[in-house]
């Protein structure tokens, strides 16, 4: 007599969601967003995400207006983080912690980004880098938004950290970059303005990320003004390169793009 075994039960199938033709397959992406009444901003920033999105983490500054009940009416399934301090910085770190998908994209609340743009950033990932940085100065790349005096501002900057840090980057002050989860554990940040992406873009360097420039379209805000004051603004950044510069230089810890390589992970 045969006996035939049943048959053990095993995990469920991973279901991976396709991209584009030329990314088939991703992690789990998490879309934070920080915002301070943006209500009438929100329909278009979410108009352009992907559908293939984890999900996205709203961190509301203490909003004033409807930015809330808009963003769980435009996605139910929204992550709604109270922001508990003041400022960019604060407000990123919050929703930072709240992610669950293996790669952080950063986007603004204002209308000024591209969702569209997100599968660029994830394909550089997935492609082997750590960091994705955009860049509105890389070929491709531009802006409806900057003044003069914010270009020129934006430029000596970056000029600065390149010099200071061993960098190469095009653009210094731009709030649209995606990461691999595990470069939290490089950054490390603890500012609060907005002065936060000059921090990360500082960081990334001295840790020895794998960072890959994007091109990216930074259009002009919709609605509403922006907190951002260029002279105020530019010597808070100012004043986190000279501190980053004073800094003792951190251990490298291996990458997830070198571990890969070595064939540890």
């Amino acid at each position: 007599m045969t006996i035939s075994a049943r048959p053990v039960p095993g995990p469920p199938p991973i279901e991976y969601r396709p991209v584009s033709s030329h990314l088939a397959i991703t992690p789990p992406v998490s879309v934070v967003i920080p915002a301070m009444n943006e209500a009438e901003n929100l329909p278009y920033v979410f108009k352009t995400l992907p559908d293939w999105i984890h999900e996205v983490v709203l961190v509301d500054g203490n909003s004033t207006d409807d930015t809330v009940a808009v963003a769980r009416g435009l996605r139910p399934d929204v992550v709604v983080v109270p922001q508990r301090g003041k400022g960019k910085g604060d407000a990123l770190i919050s929703g930072f912690a709240a992610c669950t998908g293996d790669i952080i994209v950063m986007v603004d609340a204002d209308g000024s980004a591209d969702g569209e743009e997100i599968v660029a950033y994830v394909s550089a990932l997935v492609g082997g880098a750590d960091f994705a940085k955009g860049s509105r100065f890389a070929n491709g790349g531009g802006t409806d938004d900057m003044t003069p005096v914010r270009k020129l501002g934006n430029r000596v900057l970056t000029s600065m950290v390149n010099a200071k840090f061993g960098a190469r980057y095009t653009d210094l002050c731009y709030g649209y970059n995606a990461f691999w989860r595990h470069c939290l554990d490089h950054l490390d940040l603890d500012c609060e303005g907005f002065e936060v992406e000059t921090l990360m873009n500082i960081r990334v360097a001295r840790a020895g990320l794998r960072v890959q420039e994007i091109p990216s379209h930074e259009y002009e805000r919709i609605h509403g003004t922006s907190n951002l004051r260029a002279v105020r603004d530019g010597f808070r950044v100012l004043s986190v390169i000279l501190k980053e510069r004073g800094r003792r230089r951190p251990r490298r810890r291996p990458t997830r793009a070198a571990l890969i390589r070595e064939g540890r992970r």
